[in-house]
């Protein structure tokens, strides 16, 4: 893997994170085109699944990727992992989360970031439709949220793991969820990205609401201004936690990493303005079977690369290339 170095013309973490989302070039050829399925959950609801609308090689891997909060098949990265999956003649698909997909889901719930219950529903139908087909081994990437809620899935399903994914990877994700959202509601961070993901939040918040009536008090989720509050009322109870702090703790992956018993990478920089550093996972604090990338630079799912304005390619390959290579018994 060719190590991150990011450009001279984009200094700091919180340029490294917004341009490469706004502004970065994503694939190389036309967009990525998805053809979408829907799929009944057991309780009654629906996930939207996209999968790249292209034509794998025999045999080809299926890349799956879990998107980060508010995030989908649109996404920059998802969009950049697109491309690369293309041009290696993959398979892909993006599992949507509940209510992500454009449309809202029906029960009385979202999605939150360790419903590794969830993502082991998603994974094993996702693995019965790859063999339908004849298709290679399962590879998933998490990003953010994403990323999180996947190896906390790994670590809950320690060996049997292995039965469904080859290998697994998460990007720029807050495995230590309670550093992360304190993070994101102070200073800069507060007055953009919470902002940012509450704006669609909270509307999301409402159509739940208008679905079913006295869900939560209306009144707080006006009132709440940060991730922290928002959790506290809509989040955490909603999908079973006593509170916000409950919640982070409970769903956090970084306790679960020493029981992960598949080949798995976390990527993270040390300059995310979503993860302080500090609370990033040391080498002493995960198994043999969980690989550390934590380059200086890079920004939150940023990683932008060559002359203004610039391309996002250096992730999907970097990436990509570290869930295809062998990892023996890893």
């Amino acid at each position: 893997m060719t190590p991150y170095r990011a450009p001279a013309w984009l200094p700091g973490g919180h340029l490294q994170t917004i341009w490469p989302a706004l502004y970065a070039r994503r694939f190389v050829g036309p967009r990525p085109r998805w053809r979408r399925e829907r799929w009944d959950t057991p309780d009654g609801d629906f996930i939207d699944v996209d999968w790249l609308a292209t034509s794998p090689a025999a045999g080809a891997p299926l890349l799956v990727l879990f998107h980060g909060l508010e995030g989908s098949a649109r996404s920059h990265y998802a969009e950049s992992f697109a491309g690369w999956a293309r041009q290696h003649g993959l398979a892909m698909a993006v599992p949507h989360f509940r209510g992500c997909s454009g449309e809202i889901n029906r029960a009385p719930r979202a999605y939150h970031s360790g419903d590794h219950v969830e993502v082991d529903w998603m994974l094993h139908r996702l693995a019965q439709a790859q063999a339908a087909r004849g298709g290679g081994r399962l590879l998933a990437v998490g990003v953010s949220l994403g990323g999180n809620a996947l190896l906390r899935w790994a670590g809950e399903s320690g060996e049997s793991a292995r039965q469904v994914v080859a290998a697994v990877a998460a990007v720029c994700s807050p495995l230590d969820l309670a550093a992360g959202g304190h993070a994101i509601g102070r200073g800069f961070n507060r007055q953009v990205y919470n902002r940012m993901f509450l704006r669609t939040m909270k509307a999301k918040a409402r159509a739940k609401l208008a679905q079913h009536p006295g869900l939560f008090d209306l009144r707080r989720l006006t009132e709440a201004r940060d991730l922290y509050a928002f959790d506290d009322l809509f989040t955490a109870p909603l999908h079973g936690f006593a509170g916000v702090e409950d919640y982070w703790r409970r769903a956090s992956a970084k306790p679960h990493l020493p029981a992960i018993r598949v080949p798995a990478l976390a990527l993270n920089a040390r300059n995310d303005p979503f993860v302080p550093a500090a609370s990033l996972p040391r080498a002493d604090e995960v198994g043999r079977h969980v690989t550390l990338w934590q380059p200086g630079e890079g920004g939150h799912v940023g990683f932008a690369q060559g002359a203004a304005p610039g391309h996002v390619l250096w992730l999907p390959q970097a990436v990509g290339g570290w869930l295809l290579a062998p990892h023996g018994d890893a």
